[in-house]
């Protein structure tokens, strides 16, 4: 019978489910609302195990909003822990589905699984350590370095990074007075400048400022990660221009301490992402696809 795996992008808003043949060309998709645990992660094992009609589910990826107990050492390992989501706090999220489908099921989070397909597929390919960056709702970033997701103690929240800020800008973060989330995702914007970033005028300081910080966090990331790409995706990041400002704000941030290899620039380094809308969605996939060759299937 045919093979194939399962992907899960699981989002604040919604579960973005897919099944991927062994090449991951996605054959099938859907979205299920993120409303309650119960409801929708029924919703979630009714959708894929209808979908074993198809053939057989070799194993499922799951990349996550957090944060994620990704200790696989841990009894609470692929547990939704402490999130500011209403309901989901304390959501065994790998064992319901691992228990439901009878699949083997691996977890990262989301923006890691982002960074592990654009680091596999997309913009960072070939590259040793790539940085995926998300500017939306929140602000979110993985490492992906030698190929594999950076966990650690727990794993990285990058946009909780201190940074300098600027004068004109009061951090909007519950927990930290100047991270770059309480300066720079989309929902700290509108409380910032009293309306939704989308509606802000190409001329608006906002969106210097808004470089200014994304430049900042990426001059902490070159220097403490020597990244070979910094991809920066997310809604905030269709601002036409934004980009280019937070590349030009980051050589100047720098001023000239770094020096690049001779073939590369800063525009080789900080780019967009080259998977659009499925980064997330194909890392669940390649998570999936490596755990089952780990397991030996």
């Amino acid at each position: 019978m045919t093979e194939y795996y399962g992907a899960i992008e699981a989002g604040g808003t919604k579960f973005n489910c897919a099944i991927c043949d062994p090449s991951g060309a996605i054959v099938q998709q859907t979205r299920i609302a993120t409303t309650t645990p119960d409801e929708t992660l029924e919703s979630v094992v009714q959708w894929f195990s209808q979908q074993r009609q198809r053939g057989v589910l070799m194993g499922l990826g799951i990349a996550s909003f957090g944060p994620l107990d990704l200790n696989p050492s841990s009894a609470r390992y692929g547990w939704i822990t402490n999130t500011p989501k209403p309901h989901w706090s304390d959501t065994p999220l790998l064992p319901k589905l691992a228990s439901a489908l009878n699949v083997p099921v691996v977890i990262d989070t989301d923006v890691n699984g982002a960074a592990l397909a654009e680091a596999t597929l997309g913009a960072g390919k070939n590259q040793q350590v790539v940085i995926y960056i998300t500017v939306g709702t929140g602000v979110g970033g993985g490492v992906v370095i030698n190929g594999a997701p950076l966990h650690g103690t727990v794993h990285p929240e990058i946009g909780h990074m201190l940074v300098p800020g600027h004068p004109q800008l009061k951090g909007q973060c519950p927990f930290h007075a100047n991270c770059v989330e309480g300066f720079a995702s989309g929902t700290a914007m509108g409380k910032i400048w009293g309306q939704p970033a989308e509606t802000l005028p190409d001329d608006h300081i906002a969106w210097e400022l808004e470089a200014l910080i994304l430049a900042q966090l990426c001059h902490n990331l070159m220097l403490n990660f020597s990244p070979n790409t910094i991809v920066i995706g997310g809604g905030v990041m269709a601002k036409p221009g934004l980009l280019t400002n937070v590349i030009a704000q980051t050589r100047i941030s720098l001023n000239d301490y770094l020096v690049l290899p001779s073939n590369k620039s800063f525009e080789d380094i900080i780019v967009a992402p080259q998977l659009g809308q499925n980064s997330g969605l194909l890392g669940a996939f390649l998570l999936a696809k490596q755990s089952n060759l780990q397991l030996g299937e």
